[in-house]
Parts: structure tokens; sequence; C-alpha cells
């Protein structure tokens, strides 16, 4: 191939022509990158303003959407931003772009295998965003393929290629949105706090029964805590008969992502209740389990 230079002979006439272009180009595009991240933080800030007016405790599922849209159109018009400024800088080159499409051809054969998988990514991506699975503040559980333990956080970033989640122990976890093959949204409309509690077997089930009952009218009761339920909780009954004990479930519908604190604080009550009653409170007292849910 035979690659058209533009002489350099008058290197002052060629730096204040197509030297100067380029340059030119190369800061347009670094104004519209600062242009876009700029309009991105201020509608990511509005969207949280509203959210914060609307409801200080949750954010609102078109919130969470409307978060994950901004940051997935600002990547891709800049991607675009790019691409287009690449190709007028080798033009002003004097690289003739149609000389270029035979190479092209076979440098996308030659990496075609390893771009499938990019290409993977951006597709799941599409599909993240246009079906709503989950959005920014989500708490989600996502199983990857080829990891045996899911990953558990909050959604903190999500781009057509990735998404990057925050551990409760703050470790950031980064994955292709390609290699996601399950997706548990545990903050989805509303959520559930799920507390099995072990007893002895040789207490009487109605006694037990009456004590969570208790439980679950003082937390009603609580101002702090009716904010973050949308109902008061249930006793469900026994769930699991076992030699020397039985567990009793006890369930609160919560809203998104309050399952977690609400879970806690039961627990804490039902042990306190316990021991003022005279029964013995199980090392296993469940720690408790947090679905989600859609109303």
């Amino acid at each position: 191939m035979t690659v058209a230079i533009a002489p350099l002979d008058d290197l002052d006439q060629w730096a204040r022509g197509d030297l100067l272009e380029i340059v030119l180009l190369v800061l347009g595009a670094l104004l519209l990158t600062r242009l876009a991240e700029w309009i991105r933080n201020l509608t990511v800030a509005r969207i949280d303003a509203n959210a914060r007016e609307t409801d200080e405790l949750v954010r609102s599922e078109s919130a969470k959407h409307r978060h994950v849209v901004a940051d997935v159109v600002t990547w891709t018009f800049l991607a675009v931003v790019y691409v287009v400024t690449a190709v007028l800088a080798v033009q002003r080159l004097g690289v003739p772009l149609a000389g270029l499409v035979a190479p092209a051809a076979l440098l996308s054969a030659a990496l075609g295998f390893g771009l499938q998988r990019f290409v993977q990514d951006i597709g799941a991506g599409f599909f993240i965003t246009g079906e709503r699975q989950y959005g920014f503040g989500d708490v989600i559980r996502i199983s990857v393929a080829g990891v045996t333990e899911p990953a558990v956080g909050t959604v903190e970033d999500v781009t057509l290629r990735v998404t990057r989640i925050r551990s409760d122990r703050g470790e950031v976890i980064t994955t292709p949105n390609g290699q996601i093959i399950q997706v548990t949204n545990l903050s989805r409309d509303w959520a559930r706090a799920v507390i099995d509690v072990p007893v002895p077997a040789a207490v009487d089930v109605s006694r037990v029964t009456d004590i969570l009952k208790r439980v679950g009218q003082e937390v009603w009761a609580d101002d702090r805590l009716r904010k973050m339920m949308l109902d008061p909780p249930t006793v469900m009954g026994v769930e699991r008969i076992e030699v020397d004990t039985f567990s009793v479930r006890m369930v609160a519908r919560t809203l998104p992502g309050m399952q977690f604190d609400v879970g806690r604080e039961i627990r804490a009550r039902v042990a306190s209740a316990f021991r003022s009653e005279g029964i013995s409170v199980s090392a296993d007292l469940d720690t408790g389990r947090a679905t989600g849910g859609a109303s």
C-alpha cells in the first residue's frame, strides 16, 4: 500500500495548515469531553436532588434508570467524538482512508475473536439499560460465569461495558456485562427482611408466637423503623423442625434497600425479648435473609 504523506518542504506552511487543524480537532475533542462530563454531572446532581426531595430513604426506580441512562449516553457520545476526531486527524495527515479499507478488514478479522467479548459486553449493557434490570444505588447479587461465589453490593456505576458495585466491606467489584449470567435485585420496588428464630423444642409454640407478634407491634410503633417498612411485620409460623429446636419465621416488607437495617433491628429486639422471658437464645440465630420484590 502506498501512503501519500503531505510534503514537509515548507514546514511553516504545513504547521499553519494541517497541523493547526489537527491541534484544533484535539482541543475540540477535549472541550467536548469536558462539556459532556459537566452536563452529565449536572444531570446526575439534579436527579439526586429530586430524589432527596421526594423520598429521603430510597431512590425511585425512575431516578435509578435516569442515572444509568445519563452515564451510558455520556460514554457513547464521547466514544463517537473520539472516533470522528481520529478519522479527521488521519485525513489531515494525508493518509487515504480508502487505502486503509483492506488492511482494516484484515485487522478486524485477526482481532475478531478478541473483540467478540467486547461486543458481547456492549450488547449486554444495552439490554441492562433498556430493560431497567438495575440502576445506580440498587443492591444487587450477580452471578458471573466461571465464579462460584456471587458478588453482592451496591451499584455505583453502570456503563455499556461494565457494572461496578461496592460490597458491604468497601470492596469495589467491576464485572464485564457480558459475563453476568444472573442478577438478583434486592432493592427493586420493595424488599423483604426474613428472620428465622431458632427456639428450644421444650418451649411452647404459642408462647413464642405471642412474643414475636409483640415485637412486631413494637417495631411498627417505632416511628424511625416505620418509615422504612410498608406494613407491620408478620409471624409466618414454624418454618423448620429439628431434634432439639424448631425455627419460627418472621417477615417484614420494607422499602428498597432497607431490609438489612430493619432485619438487624428486629433480630436484636427478638433476642432481647426472649432473654426477658427466660428463653435461651440459640447461637445459631439466623443472621437473616433479604429478598427483593416487585409491586
